[in-house]
């Protein structure tokens, strides 16, 4: 059988068939929520974890993927992702952690796992712990998702939506090889990039219109980068949604500038306009009282205490929570629900693989301010062979809602082991007088 047809067979037959032996079992109360009832269908399979392990994967970029299996007694797999910029050795260190903890354990019980890996440690939070804990979380769902052959938006209350709409990045005009994409030659051809996504059906885009050069010039990426949205919005019309990307370069008095120049433009939002996601919330406040321009924020956030205050003030109107860097799916949804209590919308960060795309989508086809979510300007070929051929399906920028059980996908460790992690020297961005900065 070859790889591409794996999923739609062994995967789902047994996802099926071992929902078939769980719901034989007693159903619980009939006014429980859906969850609960999902926990309990499970409970006659009596999964134990045995196993866990790590794969590093070279990403074929200036990154490196992570991800992990967890095995268990009936044979069910649980996959997940905790991919961090520039800390694929440590997250496998801070994975492989958990497994003293959860070998010998129910897989089910997601939510007791989450608190005992968040709170066990004592010290607790950060970049690296949480992504470590989002993908254990992921293969969790995953591993309960297969045992009651449901995908996991199904487990998580049903639709709130009938697809998924996606936006995607300008991108690259093609891949040459694993490692290689052919970038634009020229400006025209960079501007032929948005003329393609709007044929291909794209109602979105995110480009980046804060450069500024090396060394970085605010006065020249401030100049540049509206000339550039000016004539990218004379290209795609007025009613096309143009996600304006500033990767938290600006200054703050830059960051006010720029915003207010490009409002003109009507941006669908501007992100990270200057570091906003910071502690110290002056600098949010300050730039959210002197410009009007919708502003997105939260991709390097780890944590529902740091989203909270961004909401009840409505600095901002997007956050951008990664579900491989926030605890997981269920961490996803509760600051998904948080969020809709202030009315700011929920775009969730997603550049990582198609595990990180997958668990993100079952999040937002079940919940309602999950509007739009990131996803990379095409399916990368390569992710056909790493995750056997599955793939969810998407046309003219919408998704349709994961139909197998769990994630919906599985990792190939044969092809995994072809491409191993290499290491990839990181960059920033500095000033004249070659100072680091923010990139």
């Amino acid at each position: 059988m070859d790889r591409r047809n794996f999923l739609k067979t062994g995967l789902g037959a047994t996802g099926l068939g071992v929902a078939g032996l769980a719901m034989t079992g007693t159903s619980g109360d009939a006014l429980a929520g859906p969850l609960e009832r999902s926990f309990e269908a499970a409970k006659p399979l009596n999964l134990k974890i045995t196993d866990l392990k790590t794969f590093l994967v070279d990403a074929g970029n200036d990154e490196n993927y992570v991800f992990v299996k967890l095995y268990t007694n009936q044979g069910i797999t649980g996959l997940g992702e905790g991919t961090l910029s520039n800390k694929g050795e440590v997250i496998k260190a801070a994975i492989e952690a958990h497994k003293r903890y959860l070998v010998g354990k129910d897989p089910t019980e997601i939510e007791r796992h989450w608190r005992g890996m968040f709170i066990g440690p004592r010290y607790r939070g950060g970049p690296v712990l949480m992504s470590a804990l989002s993908a254990v979380e992921i293969a969790l769902w995953d591993i309960l998702g297969k045992a009651l052959g449901q995908p996991i938006w199904q487990l998580l209350g049903g639709k709130a939506r009938d697809k998924v709409r996606l936006y995607c990045h300008e991108g690259h005009l093609e891949r040459i090889s694993h490692t290689k994409k052919r970038k634009p030659k020229s400006y025209e051809e960079s501007l032929d990039l948005w003329r393609q996504k709007k044929a291909d059906g794209w109602t979105c885009v995110k480009g980046g219109f804060y450069s500024g050069g090396k060394p970085i010039n605010h006065r020249v990426a401030i100049r540049s980068g509206i000339e550039h949205l000016e004539e990218v919005r004379d290209i795609v019309g007025p009613d096309f949604d143009i996600i304006v990307e500033a990767h938290g370069k600006p200054t703050p008095l830059a960051a006010v500038e720029f915003c207010n120049r490009v409002e003109e433009f009507r941006p669908f939002w501007v992100e990270e306009v200057t570091q906003l996601e910071n502690e110290v919330l002056e600098e949010v406040r300050q730039i959210r009282a002197q410009t009007r321009v919708p502003l997105a924020t939260g991709e390097r956030l780890t944590s529902r205490y740091h989203f909270a205050p961004l909401c009840a003030e409505r600095l901002v109107d997007v956050i951008m929570p990664d579900v491989v860097h926030v605890g997981g799916i269920s961490e996803l949804r509760k600051i998904a629900i948080l969020a809709e209590a202030f009315r700011v919308d929920v775009s969730p960060h997603n550049p990582q693989s198609e595990v990180s795309t997958l668990a993100s989508m079952h999040v937002c086809m079940s919940t309602p301010n999950c509007t739009i979510l990131e996803i990379g300007s095409g399916q990368d070929p390569f992710w056909q062979d790493l995750f056997y051929g599955g793939h969810f399906s998407y046309d003219r920028g919408y998704a349709n809602p994961p139909s197998r059980p769990g994630l919906g996908i599985d990792l190939d460790e044969s092809v995994a082991a072809k491409y191993p992690f290499k290491e990839k020297n990181w960059n920033t961005l500095r000033t004249p007088d070659g100072a680091y900065v923010d990139r």
